[in-house]
């Protein structure tokens, strides 16, 4: 697991070699269709990005590093466990060894926090809408933390692992972390921070992101139903759209957690009951098709990533123009009002004419202006 548990490992105690199974048959099967899946679907996001999102740069950047994350787990980590799966056993050396341990847990680390940074710019988006034009500036500073991580914390990878080989019943070399940690405590320990840079902070850094984003439109939403309730002239085209883009927030919000939870719940699981109990592979307690069944919903993130932020993202510009088209109707419905001390000011529904003091309901507007065009 996180490139400490190879699909091919010699079960510690085990007199038994790995074989190329049925299950590894269909493993194998399975993961060259999500490689030539991700492949396509990340190029066909980059693409995308590069056309639809000029106007957004700070988002742009964001996805950019998202689909550059998925191809590096597509291109070293779907190959490598491909392949490792049809040879068993370990032909590339020492240094190869060591090096695409460090690859595959760099590539693990980037996917997740790539996903963190997503995640806290939409946190900045929602509740900081005016400082939209620090959000490039900001973007880049911590996207380029997030490799410098990525990279730093995947470099002991190049330690603990290595070739080990044993002649009996044949000769056999494989790589893995065997005699690498003097206790068993020790691997323990590694692993577990291993796990908790790459699921549990992340996780709960997109649940607190999410969970602070859904209060401050919760609150923005009652706010709504109560101004529509006063005797003050009230927008309802541009409250409309403004309370459906709210919720599209919502949803993209729950779906972006509901796959992370879903694609490496299961993956690291299995993880920890390995790592607490490594007699498990000997015992023969978990079937070997469940494992490749986890190991292959991790890869299924690699495809449903681009969908979930690339899909939800250009659904949000959709909705972006419909509600600048209505917003164009509604003001040409009220210039009636123009006489009693209200004016159309483009970008801005209504403003006062000067000298007319401006309400809170119009400085609201000017908020929820600014904030749809930042997220």
């Amino acid at each position: 697991m996180d490139g400490t548990f190879s699909p091919s490992e010699v079960p510690k105690g085990s007199s038994q070699l790995p074989t190329f199974s049925t299950a590894a048959k269909i493993r194998v099967a399975i993961t060259v269709v999500l490689f030539l899946s991700s492949t396509g679907i990340n190029a066909a996001m980059l693409w995308s990005v590069t056309k639809k999102f000029q106007r957004k740069p700070h988002l742009r950047i964001l996805l950019m590093n998202l689909a550059a994350a998925d191809l590096l787990v597509t291109f070293v980590v779907m190959p490598l466990d491909t392949v490792w799966n049809v040879t068993i056993q370990w032909y590339a050396g020492d240094l190869a060894c060591r090096l695409l341990m460090f690859l595959k847990l760099v590539a693990m680390y980037a996917c997740s926090f790539v996903t963190v940074v997503i995640s806290l710019d939409r946190w900045a988006a929602i509740l900081h809408p005016l400082r939209v034009s620090r959000a490039k500036r900001k973007n880049k500073t911590m996207l380029c933390i997030a490799w410098a991580l990525s990279f730093l914390l995947a470099l002991p990878q190049m330690l603990v692992f290595h070739t080990v080989s044993r002649s009996q019943p044949i000769h056999f070399v494989q790589c893995a972390t065997v005699g690498s940690f003097g206790a068993h405590w020790q691997e323990t320990l590694y692993n577990l921070f291993t796990f908790a840079c790459l699921f549990l902070v992340p996780l709960l850094v997109m649940l607190l992101c999410y969970s602070r984003i859904l209060a401050e439109i919760s609150g923005k939403m009652a706010q709504g139903r109560a101004s529509a309730k006063s005797r003050e002239v009230h927008l309802r085209c541009s409250h409309n759209n403004i309370h459906q883009i709210r919720v599209r927030t919502l949803k993209m919000s729950a779906i972006t957690i509901l796959t992370f939870v879903a694609c490496w719940t299961p993956y690291y699981l299995l993880g920890l009951w390995y790592w607490f109990s490594p007699e498990m592979l000997t015992r023969e307690q978990v079937p070997p098709s469940l494992s490749h069944v986890f190991f292959l919903f991790g890869l299924l993130s690699t495809c449903l990533d681009p969908l979930v932020y690339c899909f939800c993202s250009s659904r949000y510009q959709t909705g972006k123009k419909l509600a600048k088209a209505s917003s164009v109707r509604m003001t040409s419905e009220w210039a009636a009002t123009a006489s009693n001390g209200l004016r159309a000011e483009p970008g801005v529904h209504w403003a006062c004419k000067p000298g007319c003091a401006q309400s809170p309901k119009l400085a609201w507007a000017r908020k929820e202006k600014m904030a749809e065009s930042c997220i």
